[in-house]
């Protein structure tokens, strides 16, 4: 190893000894002539590097935004795109040109420069004041999706857990029933609901992590988390939100396109909206992916239709008697109370 040091060593040496017979300033100015050529060279290659990843990646881009909320997403997004292309470019061109154009020659040397208040003053302040309104632009779109949801809004909860998602859908009654994680069984009972309140009786949970919405109608996501820090990411909505333990966390929108119709703008017939966790969460996180679908009025309360209630899924009666376990009863509540 420490021949190899000595080598090399000896061949800078060499080269420095080689510079100073030929000439140093001669060198040096050939070796300014020939950095700027590249960088000119580096500067258009990279241009065209550029355009060519946008013609590769285009066809894997998200489709149109499915929500009104999307809208106002991709519409600031373009905008921040647009200031920071026009300052990349000329920042990027001015750099490279005045690396070529004053470069070090024998008859010309390096102006020093050290500074200029107000050069520094107007670098300083433009910059700020367009962050400043990309950054209004996106509290203000961030804002919105976090207020309070029309009156109308249907509303439906998400809980994450290790690895998958838990939806629940209130019943005819619209309200949520109550939960106590103490109560939390994975045999009978994943959300732990509360059976002492009767708003639990009608909620439904679907088995299968399918989040159910009506186009053009308002929903209200109540996210929540069973286990660890997860995050909804619902990346054909332009939304995401933390799901944390402890802690409800809301987002509010409106889906406005159906699945049927974003597989015909898509031309892809197996098209499927999904919820994916965006936190790393476990080594099962990669797996951790649900469905969105959107769907007409009539095609929801159809579905919703078919559906089990919880509460008569996680306390089968007796086949004499099924009906009547739909609703719980003062004694069973009291017997699932005591367990």
């Amino acid at each position: 190893m420490m021949l190899v040091f000595v080598i090399i060593y000896q061949i800078a040496k060499a080269s420095e000894y080689a510079t100073i017979l030929r000439g140093e300033e001669k060198i040096n100015a050939r070796v300014n002539r020939t950095m700027a050529w590249l960088l000119v060279a580096f500067f258009f290659l990279g241009l065209y590097g550029i355009w060519m990843c946008h013609e590769a990646l285009i066809d894997r881009m998200l489709p149109v935004s499915a929500s009104d909320h999307g809208v106002q997403y991709d519409s600031m997004f373009v905008v921040t795109l647009v200031v920071t292309g026009i300052v990349f470019f000329i920042t990027q061109t001015a750099l490279f040109w005045f690396a070529y154009r004053y470069q070090s020659t024998e008859k010309r040397t390096a102006f020093f420069y050290p500074h200029n208040n107000k050069l520094e003053l107007l670098w300083t302040t433009v910059p700020a004041i367009a962050m400043a309104v990309l950054v209004t632009i996106g509290l203000r779109n961030w804002i919105h999706m976090t207020s309070a949801p029309p009156k109308e809004a249907m509303v439906v909860e998400v809980v994450g857990k290790q690895f998958n998602w838990l939806i629940r859908y209130p019943g005819k009654d619209g309200v949520m029933g109550k939960r106590d994680f103490r109560k939390i069984n994975d045999a009978n009972n994943v959300l732990g609901l509360d059976w002492s309140d009767k708003d639990n009786a009608d909620d439904i949970i679907a088995q299968n992590g399918e989040l159910h919405l009506v186009v053009n109608k308002p929903v209200s996501l109540l996210i929540g988390s069973r286990d660890v820090i997860h995050d909804v990411g619902l990346p054909h909505f332009r939304m995401k939100m933390d799901a944390v333990p402890g802690i409800v966390t809301t987002i509010w929108f409106t889906p406005t396109i159906t699945t049927a119709r974003m597989k015909e703008i898509t031309g892809n017939k197996d098209f499927v909206y999904e919820i994916s966790c965006d936190q790393m969460c476990g080594k099962g996180h990669y797996s951790m992916r649900g469905t969105v679908i959107v769907e007409t009025q009539e095609e929801y309360d159809a579905w919703m239709a078919k559906q089990q209630t919880y509460y008569a899924s996680a306390n089968p009666a007796p086949a004499a008697d099924s009906t009547a376990a739909a609703q719980p009863t003062t004694d069973s509540v009291k017997a699932i109370t005591m367990k």
